[in-house]
């Protein structure tokens, strides 16, 4: 049996939820705990879950296919906070929802507590124009100081999305794998193989039954951006020696790979 029927298998037991049932835990302020996988334990982590999770359902569907497109300032400047580990930073993306096909201008920005606030509009496609017209310049400038004239698309990934909700619907769990990169400076791609992104998105410190069972399987609170890992994997032009222990721990952990982008 492959990882991917064994999870679609896993997802099945689980009760669904829709969207509109999902309206009310947008958790749009909140903290995020990021952890890294691959696909043999998020199978474990699926057969744990089923009597504490709903998975999300859409169309009887419960793996979704995200894209998204980052951009960036042509010196990097959103990378280069995330780098420093600056705080409070920004980062500024075009995500669409393949499946339903909707597309949102999003700024994120994380703040010196640790708290993610997310801030969107929808817009019509991905690129420059409609963005605009939408209101996108107007809107990432009160957020960021930056307009459309001051950023360019750097890097887009693609990837496999399950959402599950606590019965308490206090918390998101999302699920990402698949994930595949491109760089639009130079035309680079880059895979990540079996690697599973597990992202916890909760208000607060409510209990969250799914700790106790990464505590169990052994998967431990690691951070991982997919901007600034899909651009070292891409760019040799940006700084990155502080990613290479992170390159080694995901190399060792999926048996995939994982190196800096060389020139």
């Amino acid at each position: 049996m492959t990882h991917d029927s064994s999870i679609s298998q896993l997802l099945s037991r689980l009760a669904p939820i829709s969207l509109d049932e999902m309206s009310g835990i947008k958790l749009m302020n909140r903290t995020d705990t990021k952890f890294v996988t691959d696909r043999e334990h998020l199978a474990e982590l699926l057969a744990l879950a089923e009597h504490d999770y709903y998975a999300q359902q859409i169309d009887q569907e419960r793996i979704a296919s995200y894209r998204t497109v980052y951009w960036d300032t042509p010196d990097y400047r959103f990378f280069r906070e995330h780098h420093n580990a600056r705080a409070p930073r920004q980062k500024v993306r075009v995500r669409t929802y393949v499946d339903s096909d909707l597309t949102f201008l999003e700024v994120k920005t994380k703040n010196n507590h640790g708290r993610t606030k997310k801030k969107r509009i929808a817009v019509p496609a991905h690129d420059k124009e409609a963005i605009v017209a939408a209101g996108g310049s107007d809107f990432v400038s009160k957020l960021t100081h930056a307009t459309f004239d001051d950023i360019v698309p750097t890097v887009q990934n693609r990837f496999h999305r399950i959402t599950l909700v606590n019965y308490g619907k206090t918390e998101r769990l999302t699920i990402d794998f698949d994930v595949a990169f491109h760089n639009f400076e130079n035309g680079r791609d880059a895979g990540t193989g079996d690697l599973v992104i597990i992202e916890l998105k909760r208000d607060g410190n409510v209990f969250s039954p799914v700790l106790d069972i990464l505590r169990r399987l052994r998967i431990r609170p690691s951070g991982f951006s997919k901007y600034c890992i899909g651009s070292v994997l891409t760019n040799p032009a940006l700084k990155s020696n502080l990613f290479k222990p992170r390159m080694v721990k995901l190399t060792k952990l999926t048996g995939h790979p994982f190196r800096l982008a060389e020139p």
